[in-house]
């Protein structure tokens, strides 16, 4: 869900198609999560979803930069019960590594172009599920990726 973000952008004089910027989508996550989590009950996001009281409350208020990719994708799966955040979470990641392909980086060089301090090795173990991603550091790496796509 959060790599379609880039193919719903849309079109029209504000929408630059080949620079998505890292902010930018980093609000359409924003509008995506809060949407989400405003139709859950906030004792659920804590007990069910496992976020703690002050993300739960940041998230309602659109505050969703730290929140990590797999926090994110179970507020969305708790509010859309037929989703799994297990699977949106990989599906993210497949699309990451399929659109680092495409556009021929690798690690070191997408820690280089992003305003996140990551390594590349952190960059690495991010996209691998080893080391926690923000949806912050998501939205940078997606935006390098869909720049150099050709």
């Amino acid at each position: 869900m959060f790599h379609e973000v880039v193919d719903d952008r849309g079109s029209g004089p504000d929408v630059d198609a080949d620079e998505p910027a890292a902010a930018e989508l980093l609000a359409a996550f924003e509008t995506l999560v809060t949407e989400a989590a405003s139709g859950v009950d906030g004792d659920r996001l804590v007990g069910e979803v496992g976020l703690t009281e002050a993300d739960a409350s940041a998230v309602r208020d659109g505050g969703v930069a730290a929140l990590s990719l797999a926090d994110a994708a179970a507020v969305l799966a708790a509010a859309e019960p037929g989703r799994d955040a297990d699977a949106m979470v990989a599906e993210v990641r497949d699309h990451l590594l399929m659109g680092m392909a495409t556009a021929v980086l690798d690690v070191d060089a997408i820690a280089a172009r992003i305003d996140a301090d990551l390594t590349g090795q952190e960059v690495q173990q991010a996209l691998e599920g080893r080391t926690r991603l923000t949806l912050g550091q998501l939205a940078e790496i997606l935006a390098v990726i869909e720049r150099r796509k050709p």
